[in-house]
């Protein structure tokens, strides 16, 4: 007791407060179950695989062949003399875009406006001859009903009047060809397009005959790209299209890749398809019109075209890393079920397109498919379920 009163009040009052603090801790201890039950359901959350799910839904697919081909302009005019002469003047710039009907070429006009003047000069002899013809068998007619003449003279009379109307068609024909001659020493161009080089110069001969022609002229606004392509897959193709359609193959559009492999930003028209197989080959020709209104594509080049080989119309489609295979290369797929659990199938795919399989069979629409994380997957394991999102392109590449 004696000892008890020695202590100081402040030491009794820190004695005190901690004789609380363990009454307090003994409490929590023994009265805190909803803490074990919320530390129990954060291990559920942390202990369910989290995987990338995709619910699959029918859409049309298109399968295409990657064709060489050449590029060929849609209209090609040679440019040549249709009279001999000598080119007096070039009235082009090379290179350039010309229209139709547009003087390219002046050929010296003088000797062929002379023959214009001389025919024109026939046909007016040609037409006095016609005149006095008709005069004397108006006479002769006269004086053969009165009896006055006889009927030898009117028939005379009758034929140099047909022979002079004759003679003036002649001379009237003569003449048009003259002034369509004058008109050829202008040469012209039949087609509107670009124009290459002079292929003559000033001081030159043109003539008719000759191998070379004056210039060329190419219309490349839009060109052709001529391609060949395997019958079977030709004929596959028209196999699927559903005939209760108004679709056709040969309106499917076709992709363009350009010289360096870029895709060319129009894509083409298939405009038809040959009619012949190739019997060496077993391919068939086809024509692809391609819009080209920057001119980028010029006659000559090598281009590849993205040509529809196979098309299914509600086609089921999964991403690449979503198929696995078994030990004796059996495609599987991960499928989520009903009770949310996952279960292998074994499936029959198709092409790849885009980086995306056709599911032949082994699959229902509105399906889900597990596209990562299938190696993670057990029996009785929870599942958290990701909608699966498809990268980038730019990251794809």
């Amino acid at each position: 007791m004696t000892v008890m009163m020695r202590l100081r009040p402040s030491l009794i009052l820190v004695l005190i407060a901690a004789t609380a603090m363990v009454l307090v801790a003994c409490s929590d201890g023994a009265v805190n179950p909803r803490s074990d039950a919320a530390e129990g359901r954060v291990e559920a959350n942390v202990g369910a695989i989290r995987v990338s799910v995709l619910k699959v839904q029918p859409r049309q697919v298109v399968v295409y062949d990657e064709l060489p081909g050449r590029v060929s302009a849609r209209r090609t005019a040679e440019i040549r003399p249709q009279v001999n002469g000598i080119v007096r003047k070039v009235i082009f710039t090379e290179g350039a875009e010309v229209s139709a009907d547009q003087p390219l070429f002046q050929i010296d006009p003088a000797p062929f406006a002379a023959d214009v003047e001389a025919a024109s000069a026939v046909l007016a002899r040609a037409e006095a001859d016609l005149v006095n013809a008709t005069v004397k068998h108006e006479r002769v007619t006269a004086l053969a009903a009165s009896q006055a003449t006889s009927a030898a003279a009117l028939g005379d009379a009758k034929a140099a009047q047909a022979q002079a109307r004759a003679s003036v068609a002649e001379a009237r024909a003569n003449v048009t060809r003259r002034e369509l001659e004058l008109s050829y020493a202008t040469v012209r161009s039949p087609i509107a397009g670009r124009i290459g080089q002079a292929l003559t110069t000033e001081g030159s001969l043109a003539s008719v005959g000759a191998s070379t022609a004056l210039a060329v002229v190419q219309q490349i606004d839009s060109v052709y790209l001529d391609v060949r392509q395997s019958s079977i897959r030709r004929e596959q193709l028209e196999e699927r299209l559903d005939p209760g359609r108004s679709e056709h193959a040969d309106v499917l559009p076709v992709g363009i890749l350009t010289i360096t492999g870029k895709p060319y930003e129009f894509p083409g028209k298939i405009l038809f398809s040959d009619s012949t197989v190739d019997p060496g080959t077993g391919s068939i020709a086809m024509r692809v019109e391609v819009p080209n209104p920057h001119r980028q594509l010029l006659p000559g080049m090598y281009l590849r075209a993205r040509v529809p080989s196979a098309i299914y119309p509600d086609a089921l489609t999964v991403p690449q890393q979503a198929v696995r295979r078994d030990p004796s290369g059996q495609a599987q797929l991960t499928v989520i079920g009903s009770d949310n659990a996952a279960g292998i199938r074994d499936v029959e795919l198709g092409p790849l397109v885009e980086r995306q399989y056709v599911v032949l069979s082994g699959l229902r629409p509105g399906e889900t498919v597990v596209v990562e994380g299938q190696d993670r997957t057990a029996a009785g394991q929870p599942l958290e379920l990701v909608p699966y999102q498809r990268p980038s392109p730019k990251s794809e590449s």
